[in-house]
């Protein structure tokens, strides 16, 4: 017997906290002419489908694949507009509709999907995505496993006009022609879809996300540096710190946290600053009583302290490091490691007799 969804969800592990979450997006489609054919498609979010390349894979007639619709949606897979999604296969007990999932999806350590409920989302492994698949009955004539990047069909040349009137159409076909040219021109064995002299800014998210350096947050202008990113971070923290301690640099650390009088005390320092600096307001449900600052740099933090610790010229020099994160909520164009709101950074803070020191 088929299960529900409910007993699907007993039967699977869920963990929908996980860091490596691929989040799912889903299309159910049928045949224009023969409408038995359906199918329920779930792709990674930064999936590009080329329809024509699908329809031509499907062996569906050039324009017959589209969606369905609703009442088909409902019938078979008992969904409403909105929530479809690859848990809705528990419900067609029939088994009218092939079940086709990007490879993206089951690279991913975990995939998100909504639990036939848009109020939330679940995750769950490759690995439980193919328990559904056997729980389900599904056998390999229903259930297919597609990298999309290898369906992606150009479009036809568009000649060119003689006369000096090309119309609308003309117009549009050519760039279409040029949009895709821009995507299958590049591509090779990594299925990276934009040549860089082509397109640069697709080339590089491409780029950065496929080698797994970056992976993007939910929160915008925030991104996760993965194990390969930190691994150059890591290693150009280790030659600096070699660096600074030959000269007698000292590493240290400070708050991230700044108070809203230290920070107007140097109005003058931080008024490039002042609309990017973030602002803590509230503790759980509680108001604070004075806002306090996330740093956009350290110097109104620390010199209070050099203040203290300096009371003569044998306190001098003060050498110090610090490796620490900013925060500059700014909106112009974020871009993983170009212009990030939060970044890793080395600041190096020294005290000196004397500008000559100083200037060493």
């Amino acid at each position: 017997m088929t299960p529900t969804n409910a007993e699907m969800i007993e039967k699977v592990k869920f963990d929908g906290e996980h860091a490596k979450t691929v989040l799912a997006k889903q299309l159910f489609l049928n045949d224009k002419k023969k409408k038995e054919n359906m199918w329920l498609v779930s792709a990674a979010v930064d999936t590009e489908i080329d329809m024509k390349g699908l329809a031509k894979h499907l062996k569906v007639g050039s324009g017959n694949l589209r969606g369905a619709d609703l009442d088909v949606l409902e019938s078979v897979l008992g969904c409403r507009k909105g929530t479809c999604n690859f848990f809705a296969i528990v419900n067609d007990v029939e088994k009218k509709c092939k079940v086709i999932i990007d490879q993206k999806l089951m690279n991913a350590e975990f995939v998100s999907f909504h639990p036939m409920d848009n109020s939330g989302s679940t995750a769950i492994s490759p690995a439980s995505i193919l328990k559904i698949k056997e729980l389900t009955g599904r056998d390999d004539s229903l259930f297919e496993v597609l990298d999309f990047s290898t369906i992606v069909t150009p479009d036809a040349p568009v000649e060119e006009k003689k006369n000096d009137g090309a119309k609308k159409g003309d117009k549009g076909a050519n760039k279409k022609a040029q949009e895709q040219a821009q995507k299958t021109e590049g591509s090779h064995e990594l299925s990276i879809q934009y040549k860089k002299e082509v397109n640069f800014s697709k080339w590089y998210q491409e780029i950065i996300t496929k080698s797994e350096m970056i992976d993007y947050y939910d929160i915008s202008g925030c991104y996760i540096l993965r194990p390969r990113a930190y691994y150059i971070w890591d290693k150009i923290q280790r030659f600096l710190d070699e660096k600074f301690a030959s000269i007698g640099v000292q590493n240290c650390y400070f708050p991230m946290f700044v108070s809203k009088d230290a920070l107007e005390k140097e109005k003058d320092h931080v008024e490039n600053f002042s609309p990017e600096v973030a602002w803590v307001t509230k503790s759980g449900q509680s108001e604070l009583a004075q806002p306090i600052a996330i740093r956009p740099t350290s110097e109104t933090i620390m010199y209070p302290a050099f203040a203290k610790w300096i009371q003569s010229h044998r306190d001098l020099p003060l050498l110090l490091n610090q490796w620490s994160n900013v925060v500059r909520w700014e909106f112009k164009h974020p871009t993983p490691f170009i212009r990030t709101r939060e970044f890793l950074w080395q600041e190096g803070h020294t005290a000196h007799e004397n500008e000559a020191g100083a200037t060493e």
